[in-house]
């Protein structure tokens, strides 16, 4: 798929706000591809994708999922918005024929991330929560290990994720939990977060 025609998409498909958001996503995306290494346009590309389903009921996304084989754990069901990044890859997938599996893969563990993540999954994850957008305590602190370290900005952004959801009440899913643990003890032991 082409840059342009996955703008035209989203712009289409999402609200004007969520259509900001991703397209700031985008380009932070592609700014921490380029500090590291990877395929800027398919950062780029995987930034204004990777919220494609959002706009889609809690229901459906059940729905969704279900019908795909995506329910992980009884947290989905309970909330089921965090079944937007799974099932906004498959329908990527049938819809639009999107092939890159790569890109897919960041797209599906943008949101809950997972043990294992290639460089483009982290930069997409870390592109979600650090765009210019987003303003929550601790957010300069989380821009600036990410422009350095992926790893790092990993841990701290997970970390960050279950202090939301505790202090808002909300759910937490086990994979979040997992990702953090995992990436904080593959750190060096000499490597602080704080």
């Amino acid at each position: 798929m082409e840059i342009a025609e996955a703008e035209k998409i989203i712009r289409d498909r999402l609200s004007p706000s969520r259509y900001q958001h991703s397209m700031q996503v985008a380009r932070m995306a592609r700014q921490l591809a380029r500090q590291f290494n990877e395929n800027e346009n398919q950062a780029y590309l995987a930034g204004i994708l990777h919220d494609y389903a959002k706009g889609i009921s809690g229901g459906e996304l059940l729905n969704l999922a279900e019908a795909y084989g995506l329910i992980e754990d009884e947290v989905e069901r309970l909330a089921p918005d965090l079944l937007h990044a799974r099932i906004g890859a498959e329908l990527l997938a049938r819809d639009w024929g999107v092939e890159d599996k790569e890109l897919l893969q960041a797209i599906s563990n943008h949101t809950l991330g997972r043990v294992g993540m290639a460089p483009l999954e982290k930069i997409l994850f870390l592109a979600d929560m650090i765009e210019p957008g987003r303003d929550f305590p601790g957010i300069d602190r989380l821009r600036c290990i990410a422009d350095r370290d992926l790893d790092r900005g990993m841990v701290l952004a997970t970390e960050f994720t279950l202090q939301y959801c505790m202090g808002t009440g909300r759910l937490i899913h086990p994979r979040t939990v997992l990702v953090r643990n995992n990436l904080l003890t593959a750190l060096p032991k000499e490597t602080s977060l704080w």
